[in-house]
């Protein structure tokens, strides 16, 4: 059966598009000091650099919005803290009126999802009156139970962050954690340079605290945490097995093995919104074209399935026209973990997106999921 190549990666890119346009927005509320390190936080957190000088729309006469085109994220940053009194009491007030609007909305995109409240570390002191705003703060967040995260930030020093945080802890304040990062390397002199750390944790800990709706879009705008990228991705590539594998061991005719496309195509899309990269359809095709053969569809015909079997282990051969389910879902399996090889491999600046459609993109892609096909029993 003819498989047209360029209309399954057209496919692809739509379910791409797809699932894109359904990503919910993000909204995270980030307070603090003005020269805390807010701006420098939020961009090595988040990609395309969104606290830039100068962006946002005011909101409140303390708040800022930021968002870009394209990104499911706005953040709302908030100054004055160091104004005195008066004007913190004013900043509070804006800060639960904001949240209470935004749940009054009954809409998950409008809804403000979380707070950073961020202190220097390398101020050596949490000032008195800043306790005294988080502890009234939790107090009437109450009602409202967005999760509050402090923020540690310019923690040259773990052993003084360490202190820190555990004076805050002391404070016994209503917050999910407290967690010091150090946003960017940064160097002491020229024999030592003390290396970022922390914002993985800080992924980790939003994660957990965030609703599943927002999973997928976190995954999507954030660049602090390979590793939280390729769990979730893993998690899509075992769903999209176990759908082609089924729930038993039936043989699939090839005349049926288009049908799998669809569960593989779903996956790919799933795997390239959590990674965030633009890609384009020459990419879809040079990955299809690299790993099933140049049908373009994993499970072609007896030829294309016989030539995939060798390189899996004890998959035996191709019988009566049909393969097993179980061999369905290992190829699906590896084709995922290939992506996901490729996708790790751009996002550490070892390859770019545009070297996937390369001969050297192809021939990497080929070898991953030939290694992939010989792991994944």
């Amino acid at each position: 059966m003819a498989i047209d190549t360029d209309k399954i990666a057209q496919e692809a890119i739509n379910a791409i598009a797809d699932k894109i346009k359904n990503l919910k927005t993000l909204n995270i509320m980030v307070a603090g000091k003005t020269g805390v390190g807010k701006s420098t936080l939020i961009n090595s957190v988040f990609r395309e650099k969104l606290a830039e000088t100068g962006m946002g729309k005011p909101v409140t006469d303390h708040m800022r919005k930021i968002t870009k085109k394209g990104i499911p994220l706005a953040i709302y940053d908030t100054r004055g803290f160091e104004l005195g009194k008066e004007v913190q009491t004013e900043v509070k007030k804006e800060v639960i009126d904001t949240i209470s609007k935004g749940l009054a909305t009954q809409d998950i995109n409008k809804a403000i999802h979380c707070i950073w409240y961020c202190i220097n570390t390398a101020s050596n002191r949490v000032e008195s009156e800043e306790i005294e705003w988080l502890k009234e703060l939790s107090k009437d967040n109450q009602i409202t139970q967005v999760p509050i995260i402090i923020v540690l930030t310019q923690s040259f020093s773990k052993k003084k962050a360490d202190e820190m945080r555990k004076m805050l802890i002391d404070e016994n304040l209503d917050v999910i954690q407290v967690i010091p990062v150090l946003a960017e390397d940064y160097e002491i002199d020229e024999d030592y340079v003390a290396k970022s750390y922390g914002l993985d944790v800080l992924i980790k800990v939003m994660g957990e605290a965030l609703p599943e709706e927002l999973m997928d879009t976190l995954q999507n705008v954030q660049i602090a945490s390979l590793e939280e990228k390729k769990r979730h991705a893993q998690a899509a590539v075992a769903t999209a097995s176990l759908a082609a594998a089924g729930e038993g061991a039936a043989p699939i005719p090839f005349s049926d093995c288009a049908l799998l496309i669809p569960t593989q195509l779903g996956m790919i899309a799933s795997i390239t919104v959590i990674f965030g990269f633009d890609v384009n359809k020459s990419i879809i095709t040079a990955l299809f074209s690299s790993t099933i053969g140049a049908g373009g569809a994993t499970l072609l015909g007896k030829t294309v399935v016989s030539n995939l079997l060798k390189f899996i282990p004890g998959a035996g051969t191709v019988t009566g026209g049909a393969i097993s389910a179980g061999t369905a879902g290992v190829i699906t399996a590896a084709l995922g973990e290939a992506y996901i090889g490729v996708m790790e491999l751009v996002f550490k600046g070892e390859m770019s997106i545009d070297d996937i459609g390369t001969k050297k993109g192809k021939d990497v892609m080929s070898t991953m999921f030939k290694e992939q096909l010989k792991v994944k029993r």
